[in-house]
This record gives structure tokens, C-alpha cells and sequence, in this order.
């Protein structure tokens, strides 16, 4: 699927939530929001950086960053482009992952304004699965005050972190993590592993609900 895709570089500018799936017709371009969301270190960047040396194979391009803390990048953004065309109109993706630490709470659901598709990253880790449970519940509870049904957005579950000696059983990650059965991912992403599975996935979902709009 990749080789339907390249990246586009992008110069940022103070933060303004945009209003995503929004179909230009002056370019004939939709611009699409995907997020990768859940608890701090959970993978998310990981997820992001591994994704982008995929996509380097075919043109190479940075991850932009805002601004960065000692642990926190405030957001990464990667932008994509497919050469499948919706409606005479070719789809623009914009990545982003957010901040998982809990005084960034605000900017998690300002990133979240617009979103397409989210890819939410688990801890894997048995001592962290309560960290994933509650970022989750703070996601839906984020869509809901944007005016989002959580159910329609599409996302997907991406259990990262595999291959540490702690990591839960997937039975159990499905249990707490996943009740709406949506699409989901053993991942490894400083691996690389199961990252890539991942975001294609959501891309042909978010891509699924542009055609039926």
C-alpha cells in the first residue's frame, strides 16, 4: 500500500485545531486528520518514527515537531498523500500523535478537533494496563465533549510493547481495551513490528467512510 503514498514536508505554525475531511475543490485534494492517541510512552512517537522509515524507502521526509519537553513531544506530525482518488478528489492525510502526560489533557482533545481515524497505542505492560484503560476512557469522554459519537469514528487498537517479559495477555488487553471488537495489532514499534499493519488498516477505514459520505 505504501507505494501509493508520499510525504509531504510542512512548516509549522502556532496550532489551530483545523476542521478535517474537508474537500477543496480549488486543488481537488481532502484533507483527512489521523491521530495516534494513549498514555504517556505507551509507543506513540515510536509508532510515528517507525512509520516514517517505511515510508522513507520511497521518498524521505521528517516528522515535524511543535515543541519538546524533556519527555514530551507536544505533537508529530507527518503528512501523506494517496494517489486514489474519492469522489475526482485525492486524499491528504496529516499524523499526529499527542502528548500522553496528564497535564496535557487539553491539548490532547484540541488535537482530536477534525479527527478521521485514530490508531490508539496500549501498554502492553501488565503494570501499565490501568494507565491504557484510563486513556482510553479519556479518549471517549474527549470525542464526546467535541460532539463526536465515539462509535463513528474509525480506529483501531494497536497493543505495543510485546515483547516485554510483563506484557499481558492479549485475551486480556481485548477485554478491557477493545469492547467495540474494532480492528487490532500486536505491535513491537521499535521494531517496527506491527505498525505498519496498523496504519494501513485505519487508512483503508477512514478511506471506507470518505467513499460512503
Amino acid at each position: 500500500m505504501f507505494q501509493h503514498f508520499s510525504i509531504d514536508t510542512a512548516i509549522f505554525a502556532p496550532y489551530h485545531p483545523p476542521t478535517m475531511s474537508v474537500f477543496n475543490p480549488q486543488t481537488k485534494e481532502i484533507n483527512c486528520k489521523i491521530v495516534y492517541y494513549g498514555p504517556a510512552l505507551a509507543g506513540k512517537t515510536t509508532s510515528l518514527l517507525a512509520l516514517q522509515e517505511k515510508l522513507k524507502e520511497k521518498k524521505k521526509g521528517d516528522i515535524k515537531k511543535a515543541f519538546e519537553t524533556e519527555r514530551t513531544l507536544f505533537f508529530d506530525f507527518l503528512a501523506l498523500s494517496s494517489k486514489e482518488s474519492i469522489k475526482g478528489y485525492r486524499p491528504k492525510f496529516q499524523v499526529y500523535t499527542v502528548p500522553g502526560q496528564i497535564l496535557y489533557e487539553d491539548s490532547r482533545k484540541l488535537l482530536l478537533n477534525g479527527v478521521d481515524g485514530i490508531i490508539f497505542v496500549a501498554d502492553s505492560r501488565l503494570e501499565y494496563v490501568q494507565d491504557s484503560i484510563d486513556s482510553l476512557n479519556e479518549l471517549d469522554l474527549n470525542l464526546r465533549k467535541l460532539g463526536y459519537t465515539p462509535d463513528d469514528i474509525p480506529m483501531v487498537v494497536q497493543y505495543n510493547k510485546r515483547d516485554c517479559p510483563t506484557a499481558a495477555k492479549v485475551e486480556h488487553l481485548r477485554g478491557v481495551l477493545n469492547k467495540r471488537s474494532v480492528p487490532e495489532f500486536e505491535s513491537t514499534a521499535k521494531k517496527g513490528a506491527g505498525v505498519v499493519e496498523a496504519f494501513e488498516t485505519i487508512l483503508r477505514h477512514v478511506m471506507m467512510a470518505l467513499k460512503e459520505d
